[in-house]
């Protein structure tokens, strides 16, 4: 089956990507990869910190955020269990591969000055709790085992969620999409259907009226900064 498999990349807003990048770096031991003048975005710096080959936590500054106040409950959780607005990252969690990696994690967050707390044990994971640059909600993570949905799917929660019992199914077996011959052709337009509203309605419309093919013609920037001869 035809389905993302895993997280490329996960953007986080920034007014100073250097103390974030310091963060990611010493405190985490991420690598970066890629800073940059971020593509289509004037003014836009990108930068990659690396989790593996295909999966990286990724940093967006451009001046106008540092104007942007963060204020708990509205733009920033604050913690864990903290409130924020829909659509906007609650909390990050990362993983590690064993409870030994998390308390080897654990030791060298505080050996960094920072203080944290776990690991507390969710039965689905053990997890730790920790704060980042710019009021970040951060914790890392790790499963013994797959979760297993027969026990972690509360029936509760599903009826007050006013989830029923065929779309249950459905959630729990999503199924298989196979691609038709020629091309799906683009959707009208629709304001009340999620669209990509940081653009304005005519560009955004602009755009999806192209053909594809024109669009990535047009909008594709992938030169490197730095060229490399292998």
């Amino acid at each position: 089956m035809t389905s993302p498999n895993g997280v490329h990349h996960l953007a986080i807003a920034t007014s100073d990507i250097k103390s974030q990048i310091d963060f990611f770096n010493d405190v985490l031991g991420f690598e970066l990869v890629a800073l940059y003048w971020m593509h289509g975005v004037e003014g836009a710096w990108h930068g990659f910190m690396k989790l593996n080959d295909t999966c990286s936590i990724a940093f967006v500054e451009t001046p106008e955020i540092k104007q942007i106040d963060r204020t708990l409950g509205v733009t920033h959780a604050g913690s864990g269990g903290g409130l924020c607005a829909g659509g906007t990252m609650q909390h990050l969690a990362l993983n590690v591969d064993t409870l030994e990696d998390l308390l080897v994690m654990r030791d060298r967050i505080r050996s960094r000055g920072l203080t944290i707390f776990g690991p507390l044990d969710h039965g689905l994971c053990h997890s730790i709790y920790f704060a980042g640059p710019e009021d970040l909600s951060l914790e890392i993570a790790t499963s013994a085992k797959p979760i297993d949905g027969r026990a972690w799917i509360d029936p509760e929660v599903v009826g007050l969620a006013g989830i029923s019992p065929d779309e249950l199914e459905r959630y729990r077996s999503p199924g298989a999409y196979e691609r038709p011959k020629s091309p799906v052709p683009q959707p009208p337009f629709d304001a009340n259907v999620p669209w990509q509203r940081g653009f304005p309605q005519e560009v955004y419309e602009a755009i999806i009226s192209m053909p594809d093919e024109v669009v990535t013609k047009n909008l594709s920037e992938n030169t490197p900064p730095v060229l490399v001869e292998d």
